[in-house]
């Protein structure tokens, strides 16, 4: 469902690592204007957070800010979620509705996770910005034109979305007209202290972090960026309450990852599901107690997920039975694994793997030597017939 907020305050950016540090200045000079703008980067980045802070020292300030998550939207209703939509134009449309473009009108309008739009939405949504026009669902004639600034953001590469036709060209560059990218936790390690102290005053318990505790925090991966540097610090609030945490207090999970890890095959830009397999790999992570919740709570993404997915077949040549000890599963969660793939899509094909040649080049060397399945029967079909 839209937010609407007719007066925000500015969000405060913690922090002032020099990637921060360029990325408020940035936006801030975007916000003078009225260009629309793409805020790309990592889940939990905080990417909802310098679109507030653009709108808050914006001209629209005063006006209506409105954010719609478009990733939790069904397809069905997306449509009525922006424009609108009439009585009885479809089944449960009791009365009138007023949608996120009016409701934001002369102010600003926020789409997250715009690269899970469907290209029927895209379309109309380039529609929109090329007109200013708003047409409620089941109405003969649009209902007049509105004046927001789009801003827009995804954790989608959107020219790789291009280049497979999953997403309009010309609306990617119709929206990127300003492209801000927000950097990831680990990039700009020099916020974490401050991050830390930032969430204990606001849980308003009196914590206090040991400097080998502190240590580790700033060690740490952090695949689920600010997020979930935020839920690790809340849970300590409230499990530890006014006390000293030392390194023993924190999770296992995130302890034993400062202990090693795997190196890249070759320099290149690590993607979330590297960091993700490098956990599982070194037992920092197992897919149902850590993967699972990230996917879940939307702190990574479907593409992370099928990243992840594909390194485990890379190491098994397409075996979805071996893949379950890569992942450190139980032989018996079989079943549930692929039925959890299949309801959120995210199967990955199985036979270029097989083949033993992975058109996705291997990104980082094994850590766990499963060897392949011996049987002949191959994929999941196969498989989930001797299941």
């Amino acid at each position: 469902m839209p937010t609407p907020t007719h007066v925000i305050s500015e969000p405060k950016l913690v922090g002032n690592s020099p990637a921060l540090e360029r990325l408020r200045s940035a936006a801030a000079r975007v916000a003078a204007g009225n260009a629309k703008v793409l805020i790309t980067g990592e889940s939990g980045v905080g990417k909802d957070l310098i679109a507030r802070f653009i709108h808050a020292r914006s001209p629209r300030a005063e006006r209506p800010f409105v954010a719609l998550n478009c990733a939790g939207v069904a397809e069905t209703l997306l449509e009525s979620e922006l424009f609108g939509h009439v009585k009885g134009s479809f089944t449960g449309a009791h009365r009138d509705k007023i949608g996120l473009f009016q409701l934001g009108n002369r102010g600003t309008v926020f789409l997250d996770e715009v690269g899970e739009m469907s290209l029927r939405m895209q379309a109309m949504l380039l529609r929109f910005l090329e007109s200013g026009e708003v047409k409620p669902v089941g109405a003969d004639l649009a209902s007049g034109k509105v004046d927001v600034r789009v801003i827009a953001a995804t954790n989608r590469n959107l020219h790789d979305m291009v280049a497979k036709g999953l997403f309009r060209e010309d609306l990617m560059y119709r929206i990127m007209v300003v492209h801000l990218e927000v950097p990831s936790l680990r990039n700009r390690r020099e916020d974490i202290r401050a991050l830390v102290a930032h969430v204990i005053a606001h849980t308003g318990v009196a914590l206090e972090v040991s400097e080998e505790a502190m240590q580790a925090l700033e060690s740490y991966q952090w695949p689920g960026n600010v997020r979930e540097l935020q839920n690790v610090v809340e849970q300590l609030a409230w499990l530890q309450g006014q006390s000293l945490v030392r390194i023993e207090d924190l999770p296992p999970a995130l302890t034993r990852s400062a202990a090693g890890g795997v190196r890249p095959a070759r320099e290149r830009r690590k993607q979330v599901s590297d960091l993700l397999y490098e956990g599982i790999a070194a037992g920092t992570y197992s897919f149902w107690e850590h993967v699972y919740p990230m996917f879940i709570n939307r702190d990574i993404t479907r593409a992370d997920l099928m990243g992840l997915v594909r390194q485990a077949l890379f190491e098994t040549s397409g075996n979805y039975r071996a893949a379950l000890r890569v992942l450190r599963m139980e032989p018996g969660d079989y079943k549930r694994f692929l039925n959890f793939l299949s309801t959120h899509d995210c199967t990955v094909d199985f036979r270029e793997f097989r083949a033993g040649q992975s058109k996705k080049e291997r990104q980082i060397q094994p850590l766990l030597n499963v060897p392949p399945s011996a049987g002949k029967s191959s994929g999941v079909d196969a498989e989930r017939k001797t299941a």
